[in-house]
């Protein structure tokens, strides 16, 4: 799971802004909001793959790999 920081450290650099009206309210254009969602996508494929790799450590087969390849290739669409 991703902390906080992490989530608010994506928001800035897809160029969220802050509203200062309800003061914690972050608001972003649509563009901005794909580009966060990708981020936010990127980073749980990245754990899924890594989680994975080590719940099948030592029983790796071309049917692992797939697996592993297959969860990596989903950002690639």
């Amino acid at each position: 799971m991703m902390t906080k920081e992490e989530i608010i450290e994506m928001a800035k650099q897809c160029s969220f802004t802050r509203n200062w009206e309800y003061e914690k309210c972050l608001v972003c254009n649509p563009d901005s909001l794909y580009h966060f969602a990708k981020l936010i996508a990127q980073k749980e494929r990245e754990e899924c793959v890594k989680r994975a790799s080590i719940a099948l450590l030592g029983t790796l087969t071309t049917t692992t790999d797939r697996v592993l390849k297959a969860i990596r290739a989903r950002g690639q669409a």
